[in-house]
């Protein structure tokens, strides 16, 4: 991915934390309480100043009770209902190396949100985070390749065209023990009345 557009990423992110931070009224202490990620790495995502990874965000949406997709949204564009694949955000996690990309159209009022995973082989990624204030659901389509998913204690193989559907109340592992990159979806939905 281009130096250029693993900036602009970042700088979203950095505007996404600090928007959604202020919004709930949160200090970086209280941010930082909720979400176990100290106060000065916040400060340093908040300024696009780090390459943070998946698990560090996935700790980041939970204490702001998003889905992690949110994490990579542009700021409101007016709720247009079409996200032109050209404009769908990609990001790498730089520990994993997976690249993921928003699909669903941004601040378009639905409880539904896509997201398109690209899994290179031997690659891991553990969710340590649990349940959150807002219910969420999340389906996983299993598009090419494929993948270990584990939720809690529970371990599932799932092969191209398999989908898993669980709720988001445990910790979550991914994992690729393949021969080949895989692909997937995630379909994440928000129970109604849990705001992003």
């Amino acid at each position: 991915m281009a130096d250029d557009v693993k900036s602009d990423v970042n700088r979203r992110i950095a505007g996404r934390v600090r928007d959604l931070r202020a919004s709930r009224g949160l200090t970086l202490e209280a941010l930082a309480e909720r979400s176990g990620v100290s106060r000065s790495m916040i400060s340093l995502i908040e300024r696009g100043e780090s390459s943070p990874t998946a698990v560090l965000l996935e700790r980041l949406a939970t204490g702001l009770n998003v889905p992690l997709a949110s994490l990579f949204d542009a700021p409101e564009q007016g709720g247009e209902p079409i996200a032109r694949h050209a404009a769908q955000p990609r990001w790498r996690d730089p520990e994993s190396g997976y690249v993921r990309r928003n699909i669903s159209p941004a601040g378009f009022p639905s409880p539904i949100q896509i997201v398109e995973v690209e899994f290179p082989r031997g690659a891991r990624v553990a969710f340590d985070t649990g349940a959150r204030e807002a219910r969420q659901h999340q389906q996983v389509w299993v598009l090419d390749g494929s993948i270990e998913v584990t939720v809690g204690d529970d371990r599932h193989r799932l092969e191209s065209g398999d989908c898993l559907a669980f709720l988001l109340d445990r910790p979550v592992t991914f994992s690729n023990r393949g021969k080949k990159a895989a692909r997937y979806a995630v379909v994440i939905v928000i129970e109604p009345g849990a705001g992003r």
